[in-house]
This record gives structure tokens, C-alpha cells and sequence, in this order.
């Protein structure tokens, strides 16, 4: 309640400062004007000095409060580039903020800073900014390599976004050699002209050495890979089996058919389906979930190491699990032919896909088998009969449950429901973490299964308990940017593709785009320019609807082991069925959840950019061995420096625009294509082109191709020797392919130097 009152109070200062008659007021001024009794100014001050340290408002030099956005001011999060220069993403959701090389002042990537807005940026395209104020540095540590000169050290972030070197006087350096890995703890941050400064507090080891790599990825985004030996007592005090007494008051539901179908290398299983066909023909679907909360007690080790770590982290050779492999991967894990603790959603579902009842319950639970989406697609497409004869007894049920998944996501897809066809990445290491292969994973009818399933039960325990009116942890997605939408409409228009109404854009419009655009060749690319003009999903005590899915209502409820908002609910859960969730539980929940669902979204962002940047070390390294190879591949987008090829594993690298030394070739942007000047060859997104790898850095993760073999006749205009005629006749040749591309004719872009 009293976080609830102080946010409370904040929301009403920033209101009355953002008043058109406001204007900035001294403490004592604002003292008076907010009625402020003399006794409770301290308070009032301590709650300044809070939301001035937050960024929300602004004390200038002359000590007048005032709101950042009424003084030509921004307040928002720093995010370097890799070239020096930088964005500040703001709070209050206005454009991004271009800050030049120059205008940085010492900031660095992740950095809360204000900035002052100087104007347009060069390009017209962003407003500028100079960055005046750090507000919160949140580099204490940075992982990188270590060079030495002869009279000190300095280490080059691993991080590409973190730009310039980080200095170590000699009596910092603490052993470390030449080209090791280490972690830097800053000791003076940087200003403008000058370096950060710090000192070497770990050796994570020589470049190259077994594990190396990926810890440098692990402690680079800050993610907890040991645990305390706090919580390992904790876990190891679990019972290692389901205990008789722990069963009662629990439905017993040992004698239901159930599987679980995970991945072949997945140790920690959540969830396990049933599936029963009714007398009258409904389908009665149940989803039965790890009851993690029985082992997690509030407030325990277990559970403050698990808000602190908020997920599980999956890299190719290891998995660093939010919970210890005591529960993760025994007790809560729901493996098969033993008895598990769980918390069940039993739903009857008609052949339109509308859950006509549901139940929601503690069980007590038996999986009978532990299936693999591999198996039950080879069983239900392949129609292989030595895996159909091992599973006989199960075959009804994986039939019944591919049907039941087709009209769900038959359902889904009427109401609007986005549905992206990206293909995943399958990294195989050997015992040393080095890659030996790297595949692309394409998601199966038994991947979907379990995705509709999931889904489902996702939003019903979302609605049931939003209308029972108790605290809660929803997922949301909220509505995409309208000016965003328009950018988008404009580059699709090139394509012969159009948004409906995307100045108040529905998700079911976004969905024909993608459906008419299956299959394409620029199906991938205009995915993923949908994909970056969408609102990232996050976690929210506020209830809102999830705009990707189509969904009114949406929450994690179905992977406790390991997601922190999922346990958090399930907590919420079984109090409100037990009858214990009373006015002080109530009042305790609304003061921890804002803050919850903020660490959760913040844990999450944190995992994804490793596991991504993990997949690309990876990627870089199986590549390093191959430079000199040819390849073919699709181009999968153009920028103003050149193109990106993408292999059939999935491996993308850049050729870039100077390598390609046959002609002039200039950019267009609303098309995203390459036109050569001379030879009139176009090169369009979902082309395909044959590639020479000639250049890998695992440091960067960059991968360099040049094009090799191209055919002359693909996209070319035959021109006579120029003459004023000719040149005309050329014109209207550029021009006819630009029309039909739905481009304007342009002289500006990049060019590569023909050789």
C-alpha cells in the first residue's frame, strides 16, 4: 500500500507540473502551492530528490523543479552504436533521440541519462540531442579482452555497443595476460575525451579456451550462473519423491492418460496434456503444470534467487536454470512413471475451439510417457510403425490432439491472432562447446500442439482470475506505434502489399499481410520489418489485452520452473482457491507486483540478448573454418551499405556494397533494393545469389561474403554505346523499373567503385 501511494503521489506532481500554467517552482514554492504542512516537507523532498534520481522531473541550476519534456529535455535509456554515435530511447515514448559521437559526454550503453534536444539530426529523419545528465550508470562490471602497451593495460568491451577502450593502470592489471578475458570493475567512468578507467577483478581465461566464450556472454549480460550455498542447502532439503501426505486435499488424478512432449534435450518439464473425447462429442482438454510453488516458499532463498535470476537461460551447451537441478530437473520436473505435485486446468472445448467449462485445481499426477516432438511427428505424418506400435495405447490421443490443435489455431487465426513462420536455429557443440553443426529447425504439427495448448490454458486462467478481481501478473502486448504503422504501410505499398487501417491497426490486419505474403521471396524480410514496428511483450500488475495474439486476456502460467512471473501467479492462485487470499495478502500483492513484473521483463530481455548473441558467436565460429568456401544463399535485406545473404543453415553474413565491383549501384530505400546505374541489374530481396565467405570475426560476430558466379542475364536492360539518344531511351529504362518496383527515381545512395 505504501509504494502504491508514493507512485500515487508522483503520477500527481508530474500531472500538475505538465499543466500549461505551471511553471517551474523553487522546494519552498511547490511547498506552498501542494498545500505541504511544514512537518511533512522532508517527505516531500525525500520523494523529489526520488523522482529526480527517476528521470520524471528536472531540478536546474537555479533549483526550480520542473518536467523534463516542458524544458526542452528528454529522460530515457542510452543505447550506444557500434560507429560511436548513439539513441536515447525516452520514457515518455516520443521518438528516439539521435545523440552524435560528439554529444555522447561520457555516456554509456544502458546509462539513464537526460538529453537536450539541439534539433534535426543531419538526415532530417530524428530529433538531435546532447546528453547533459547521467542519471544511472548500470555498467559496475564489463567483460572484454585484455591488451597491455608499455606503460598500461586497457580492455576492449565485448560488448559492440559498448564503445571505447577501458583503461587499467598497472596496479590494476592483477595478472592478466595479453588476449584473456576478463571482468572490469570501473573506477571512473568516462567524461568527453576521455576513457572509463577500472580494474581487473576476474581471469575468465584465454580466448579460445573450453567454456570461454560463452561465460563471457554470461557475465556480460549480468546473468547469476552460480548459486549461493544458501539456496543449494535449501534445495537439497526437498524431498526427492512426492510424499503420501502431500496428496491430501488434492484431486487425485494418478489414473488419467497423460504425456508430456518436449524437446530431446529438455531436462526441466513444466507441463503434461491429457485428452478425453465426451459423450457428446467436446473435447476434454487438460493441462496439468508443475506445481513449483509447493517447494518455492515465499520469501525463502529459493524463491529470492529466482525473482533475482526472473528466467532460465538455454545456450547450445549449457543451461543456466533459474531454479537448481534439485527441483528444476527432479522433484518439480514432471518426468514420467513418477508421481508429481501439480496444478491443473481441465477445460471442455467444443469443435469451434470455445472452452464451454473449465476447472481449475491442485492434482496429484502420473505421466505415463515422456514423448518427443520428433516422435509424435514421425508418428502423426510419417506414420512410423515401430514408434506407432511402441505408443499404441497413445495413438487415439495424439490424433485427437492434432485435431483439436487445428481448430485452436483455426480459431486464432479468424480473430486476428499474429502468427510469424520463423524458422529456428539448432546449434550442435561437441563435449568442448565447440560447434560442429549448425541446422534450421523448422516447428512441427507436434510443436504445435503443445503451443496451441499452451495458449489456450495461458488465457483462461488470465480471465477467470482478472474477473475474480484479485492481483495478478498479466503478459501484455500493447497496440503498435501509429506512426510506425505508416512508415510500415508506405514500404509495403513498394511491394504491392497494403495495411488496412493501419492508423488504428487491427491484428488481424497485420495477419493478411502475413499470409499473403507466404511463401514470397521477400516473405522474411517484410516479417521481420512487421516484427521491429511491433511494442515488445513485457509483463504488467496492470491488466491490458496482448495485441500479437489477439488476446483480452493473457498471462504466464504455464512454465514455473523456469519463469518467475508464472510461479508469482501460481502463488496468487493457491491462496485465492484455499480461501487464504484476504485484505492483507491482497494489499501485500498490489505493493510487490509492479515491481515484479518490471524485474521479470527486464530478466527476460536480458536472456533473449544473450541466447542471441550466443547463437551468432556460435554461428561465426562454425563459419571461421570455412572462409574461402562458396556457397548459395538468398538475400534476406538490402541496406544503404550493402546486402545480407542468408545460407540454408540459416547463417547470415553482409556482402557489402564496395565488393560488388561490376557497376555504380545505387539504394532505394522504400523499395529495399540495389539498382546498377550502368547495367541496370537489380538486386531484390529473396534473389538468389551464389557467395565466397572471405572474412569471419567471432569477436564482432560479423561474417563478410562477396558475390561470386553472378549471371549477367538476370534483371539486365541491354543498352547501346551512350549517345544523347541512347541516354534518353536509358532514363526511361531506369525509370520503368523503378515504377514497377513502386520506387522514385533517385541519384543519392551508396556506390561501390567499379574496378
Amino acid at each position: 500500500m505504501i509504494n502504491e501511494l508514493m507512485e500515487e503521489r508522483k503520477k500527481r506532481i508530474v500531472a500538475f507540473m505538465r499543466e500549461r500554467a505551471y511553471q517551474p517552482l523553487k522546494f519552498e514554492e511547490l511547498a506552498v502551492v501542494l498545500d505541504v504542512p511544514p512537518d511533512d516537507r522532508p517527505e516531500l523532498k525525500k520523494l523529489l530528490d526520488e523522482m529526480e534520481a527517476d528521470g520524471l522531473i528536472i531540478k536546474t541550476r537555479k533549483e526550480r523543479y520542473g518536467i523534463p519534456e516542458r524544458m526542452g529535455l528528454v529522460a530515457g535509456r542510452f543505447q550506444g552504436n557500434p560507429k560511436g554515435f548513439g539513441f536515447v530511447l525516452p520514457d515518455s515514448g516520443i521518438e528516439d533521440v539521435f545523440i552524435s559521437a560528439n554529444n555522447i559526454n561520457g555516456a554509456m550503453h544502458g546509462d539513464r541519462v537526460i538529453a537536450r534536444l539541439i534539433g534535426k539530426s543531419s538526415g532530417g529523419r530524428h530529433q538531435e540531442g546532447e546528453i547533459i545528465s547521467i542519471i544511472e550508470r548500470v555498467n559496475k562490471t564489463i567483460i572484454g579482452k585484455f591488451d597491455r602497451s608499455e606503460h598500461l593495460g586497457f580492455v576492449t568491451p565485448d560488448h559492440s555497443r559498448l564503445s571505447g577502450d577501458i583503461l587499467i593502470p598497472k596496479e590494476f592489471v592483477n595478472g592478466a595476460q595479453k588476449g584473456q578475458k576478463v571482468v572490469v570493475e570501473i573506477i571512473k567512468w568516462p567524461e568527453k575525451n576521455r576513457n572509463a578507467e577500472g580494474r581487473i577483478i576476474e581471469i575468465l581465461g584465454d580466448e579460445g579456451e573450453k567454456g570461454v566464450d560463452v561465460m563471457s556472454i554470461i557475465r556480460a549480460y549480468g546473468i547469476p550462473y552460480e548459486f549461493p550455498e544458501e539456496v543449494l542447502q535449501e534445495a537439497r532439503s526437498v524431498p526427492d519423491r512426492v510424499l503420501e501426505e502431500e496428496c491430501k486435499d488434492r484431486r487425485d488424478l494418478r489414473s488419467l492418460r497423460m504425456v508430456t512432449i518436449d524437446g530431446e534435450d529438455a531436462r526441466d518439464l513444466d507441463d503434461a496434456v491429457s485428452i478425453e473425447i465426451l459423450p457428446d462429442g467436446k473435447f476434454r482438454l487438460g493441462v496439468h503444470i508443475a506445481d513449483v510453488t509447493h517447494y518455492v516458499k515465499e520469501g525463502s532463498a529459493l524463491d529470492k534467487e529466482a525473482l533475482k535470476r526472473g528466467t532460465s537461460v538455454y545456450f547450445p551447451d549449457r543451461v543456466i536454470p533459474m531454479l537448481p537441478k534439485e527441483l528444476s530437473n527432479n522433484i518439480c520436473s514432471l518426468n514420467a512413471k513418477t508421481d508429481r505435485l501439480a496444478f491443473s486446468v481441465i477445460m471442455d472445448i467444443d469443435h469451434t475451439g470455445n472452452v464451454v467449462d473449465h476447472d481449475i485445481f491442485e492434482s496429484v499426477i502420473h505421466v505415463n510417457e515422456r514423448m518427443t516432438y520428433t516422435n509424435v511427428y514421425k508418428i502423426l505424418e510419417e506414420d512410423d510403425a515401430e514408434l506407432k506400435e511402441r505408443y499404441k495405447g497413445f495413438l487415439e490421443d495424439f490424433e485427437n490432439m492434432k485435431t483439436l490443435a487445428l481448430i485452436l489455431k483455426e480459431k486464432r487465426r479468424r480473430r486476428g491472432s499474429v502468427d510469424f513462420d520463423f524458422d529456428e536455429t539448432k546449434v550442435i557443440v561437441d563435449e568442448n562447446g565447440k560447434t560442429t553443426d549448425i541446422k534450421r529447425y523448422k516447428m512441427t504439427i507436434a510443436n504445435n500442439i503443445i503451443e496451441e495448448f499452451m495458449l489456450l490454458c495461458n488465457e483462461v486462467v488470465s480471465e477467470h482470475f482478472y474477473w475474480i478481481g484479485i492481483p495478478f501478473v498479466y503478459r501484455i502486448h500493447e497496440d503498435p506505434d501509429p506512426e510506425k504503422m505508416e512508415n510500415l504501410n508506405m514500404i509495403l505499398g513498394n511491394f504491392g502489399y497494403r495495411l488496412k487501417g493501419y492508423r488504428d491497426v487491427h491484428p488481424k490486419a497485420i495477419q493478411e499481410v502475413i499470409n499473403q505474403i507466404k511463401g514470397k521471396p521477400e516473405e522474411k524480410a517484410i516479417n521481420m520489418l512487421i516484427l521491429r514496428s511491433l511494442q515488445k511483450a513485457r509483463y504488467s500488475d496492470t491488466h491490458d489485452w496482448h495485441f500479437g495474439l489477439a488476446a483480452e486476456y493473457y498471462s504466464h502460467f504455464t512454465s514455473p520452473i523456469r519463469r518467475y512471473p508464472d510461479l508469482i501467479i501460481h502463488r496468487i492462485m493457491k491462496e485465492q482457491i484455499n480461501g487464504k487470499l484476504d485484505e492483507k495478502r491482497i494489499d501485500h500483492y498490489r505493493s510487490i507486483l509492479h515491481s515484479i513484473a518490471q524485474i521479470s521483463s527486464e530478466r527476460e530481455r536480458a536472456a533473449q540478448d544473450a541466447e542471441r548473441d550466443c547463437i551468432d558467436l556460435k554461428k561465426a565460429e562454425f563459419m571461421k573454418d570455412r572462409v574461402g568456401e562458396e556457397f548459395y544463399g538468398t538475400i534476406s535485406n538490402i541496406t544503404a551499405f550493402g546486402m545480407f545473404v542468408e545460407l540454408e543453415n540459416t547463417v547470415e553474413g553482409l556482402v557489402r556494397l564496395s565488393s560488388i565491383d561490376d557497376d555504380y549501384y545505387s539504394y532505394h530505400e522504400n523499395a529495399l533494393c540495389l539498382i546498377g546505374e550502368r547495367t541496370r541489374k537489380i538486386y531484390r530481396i529473396g534473389d538468389k545469389v551464389k557467395v565466397q565467405l572471405v572474412k569471419v570475426s567471432t569477436e564482432t560476430r560479423q561474417i563478410d561474403f562477396i558475390l561470386i558466379d553472378e549471371k549477367e542475364d538476370n534483371d539486365i536492360i541491354n543498352v547501346e554505346p551512350e549517345t544523347t539518344k541512347k541516354k534518353k531511351n536509358k532514363d526511361k529504362d531506369i525509370d520503368r523499373i523503378l515504377k514497377h518496383i513502386g520506387a522514385k527515381k533517385s541519384n543519392g545512395g551508396k556506390k561501390s567503385k567499379k574496378r
